[in-house]
């Protein structure tokens, strides 16, 4: 049954380029930009994102979630990536396939989060646009699935603009800067015609 088959031992997988970004695996030599962008956008993503570690911007910190992606694609799980503009390089943010389950799910869940120096600029929809159809072929996934805070507007609206749809809504969802939060459940499909 092809269908349902797993990534046994996958390869890396290479630069995905969308319309402006190219999206890439984090690599260690990306710790200067990742954490001095994360530092500038502490005050803007901690409303949507889980509480930081105290340590969570030192080198050694960022080299053990380097170690954590590199198990978590060996197993399949989660696939990281950092966005960088195409023109110039820069680092504007990331998304994660995470959650990645096989067999007769073939899904896994979509989160990003886009530096505050970048942001409404079309970054992460272009980003979101190059990962749908890479996590469809590639990882021959059927489903992707994404959550975000209802008064999460922004992150609405870029779900919706990438051809997700809303399909329902979790209460106590996920805990976000501490709290437990109520999510709006969103999901593409791989038959989904694309926006």
């Amino acid at each position: 049954m092809a269908l349902f088959l797993t990534l046994s031992s996958p390869e890396p997988l290479p630069p995905i380029v969308g319309d402006g970004v190219i999206l890439r695996l984090p690599q260690m030599t990306d710790y200067p930009a990742w954490s001095e962008l994360r530092e500038v956008s502490r005050k803007f993503l901690t409303p949507w994102e889980p509480i930081w570690p105290a340590d969570d911007l030192t080198r050694g910190a960022f080299r053990q979630r380097i170690r954590r992606y590199s198990e978590d694609m060996r197993t399949d799980q989660a696939y990281p990536f950092f966005v960088f503009r195409k023109d110039d390089n820069v680092l504007v943010g990331g998304v994660t396939l995470a959650n990645v389950r096989r067999g007769v799910a073939q899904s896994g869940s979509l989160g990003y989060w886009c530096g505050l120096p970048h942001i409404r600029r079309g970054h992460m929809s272009a980003a979101v646009r190059a990962l749908a159809p890479a996590a469809f072929e590639m990882l021959r996934l059927h489903r992707l699935e994404a959550a975000c805070i209802p008064t999460n507007l922004a992150s609405m609206r870029l779900l919706e603009k990438t051809g997700f749809r809303r399909e329902g809504y979790a209460r106590g969802y996920l805990c976000i800067n501490g709290i437990w939060q109520d999510h709006l459940l969103y999901a593409r499909l791989q038959d989904d015609p694309a926006p």
